[in-house]
């Protein structure tokens, strides 16, 4: 009973190593899942009892559930076999594919991740580098909307900044679902997104099977009431002015709106606005006609030089932020009043008539955006300077016109931010950081529009545009 057995090596590293997976799986992991499951309960108490946010049911579905739910979809089903038909592909390898594109596009919200980790890391980081604002609110007007509404936030696209602090300054009220692009795709960032409750998609997809997808669990998550938040344009501004919008995920939430039903779309308009953005020039530089191709290594050394700046700034006490960004809320658009004033069932229409019935309703959104998003100081000396490119101001002078502009521009009902209330101090602050970036040179207290820069100084300066030049309101993209 007492006598040694021996065994090889091997197949003792192997017993070891059996013995520390059945560890892990039935004492390590299901203790960490308890723990984590424990956490999202309290986030969910607390944000049911403090911040009287309701998540509906369909945004805490296990997302094995949606994929589920999308895969034995008859719209989905009919898609697949009709793909097989076209393509020749068996049904398995249709199916493999479906499942593929089901699992690209449905998130994994987590509630403890979006409004522990996710909010934590977008407060700091938006107050890092921006002075951040809430502006106007149409406060009387949002509280009006009905708690069992669909909530859509459309808002213009100035910024990748622009995810960060919309959902910063909504996260008392919402958890925002986003509809996120490609570029976002990319480890450890996917994970993050996807436990933040977005939803990636594949802009200008020709395969009418993703597009089946996609336009499905759009569908569903309307009508389940998940709050959305999408950016009408469809990409970010390359030249700062308004662009036409797109209507793809427009159309998909308008397709099957029943005025009758329990729950109405109700669409909030959202205007943003910076000081200063981060990819100005990297935006510009998509007009050139042949614009530089970057690379990974030239991005990294662009970034490290410029962290290695700001953090000499820092040090000096010579850093400052990048000015003001403001983020204004406008009046809900109902779409049981819209389309009962109109006589509009989009159920009943052909596709041609449904896109131009969905068209009038993205022109409406972006005309309401437009005149929601906030007017800051830099936009308005930009605009100022940017007109007379050649005239060389005194501060007095310059202050002068900018006031002018400032009370136009209230005068046509637009939303100026001035901070303190004090209209010489915003437009110093205005004309600080554009002598500070060299986009105004100051010669001997004359100052002018830097001819090198007027580009970017036009950037910021097309705005606000639309608020003055209301033909020339859109961008180069043109409509699409």
């Amino acid at each position: 009973m007492n006598a040694t057995v021996s065994i090889p090596l091997w197949l003792f590293v192997l017993l070891l190593a059996l013995a520390a997976v059945a560890c892990l799986q039935w004492f390590l992991l299901p203790g960490v899942r308890w723990y984590f499951r424990r956490k999202v309960r309290r986030v969910l108490d607390e944000i049911q009892l403090r911040l009287k946010i309701e998540l509906p049911q369909f945004k805490l579905t296990r997302r094995r559930a949606l994929i589920d739910r999308l895969m034995s979809d008859p719209r989905v089903l009919a898609a697949a076999q009709q793909h097989g038909i076209e393509t020749g592909k068996s049904a398995e390898a249709v199916k493999k594919q479906v499942l593929g594109y089901a699992r690209e596009i449905v998130p994994a919200f987590n509630a403890y991740v979006y409004f522990r980790v996710g909010y934590w890391l977008a407060k700091t980081f938006a107050r890092l580098v921006y002075r951040v604002r809430l502006g106007y609110t149409d406060d009387a007007a949002i509280a009006a909307i009905n708690p069992k509404s669909t909530v859509v936030f459309v808002m213009n696209h100035r910024s990748n900044m622009d995810y960060i602090l919309v959902s910063f300054l909504a996260a008392e009220r919402v958890a925002l679902s986003y509809a996120v692009g490609e570029w976002a795709r990319i480890w450890p960032l996917q994970g993050l997104i996807r436990a933040m409750g977005a939803y990636f998609v594949r802009r200008n997809s020709g395969d009418p099977l993703y597009r089946m997808v996609l336009q499905r669990y759009v569908q569903m998550a309307t009508e389940g009431g998940v709050p959305q938040a999408m950016y009408p344009e469809g990409g970010l501004s390359v030249d700062g002015r308004l662009r036409e919008p797109k209507l793809g995920l427009l159309d998909y939430m308008l397709k099957g709106f029943s005025p009758d039903a329990e729950r109405d779309l109700v669409f909030i308009p959202v205007g943003i606005n910076y000081d200063r953005v981060i990819e100005d020039r990297s935006l510009l530089r998509k007009l050139d006609e042949t614009p530089i191709r970057g690379s990974l290594w030239r991005t990294l050394r662009i970034t490290g030089a410029y962290l290695g700046r700001q953090f000499v700034f820092t040090l000096l006490g010579r850093r400052y932020r990048y000015g003001y960004a403001c983020v204004n809320f406008g009046r809900p658009l109902s779409m049981r009043d819209w389309v009962r004033e109109r006589g509009v069932d989009f159920r009943g229409l052909t596709d041609a008539q449904r896109r131009e019935a969905v068209g009038a309703v993205g022109q409406a959104l972006m005309a309401t955006i437009g005149q929601t998003i906030p007017v800051l100081p830099v936009p308005l000396v930009a605009r100022v300077l940017a007109a007379d490119p050649q005239r060389a101001w005194s501060e007095l002078e310059l202050k002068a016109a900018v006031l002018a502009l400032m009370e136009r521009a209230e005068n046509q009902g637009a939303h100026v931010y001035v901070p303190r209330s004090d209209r010489d101090y915003a437009i110093s602050v205005g004309l600080r950081m554009l002598t500070l970036r060299h986009l105004a040179l100051d010669d001997e207290g004359l100052i002018r529009a830097n001819p090198a820069e007027l580009r970017v100084l036009s950037y910021y300066a097309n705005s606000i545009a639309h608020l003055f030049d209301p033909e020339r309101q859109t961008g180069p993209e043109g409509p699409v």
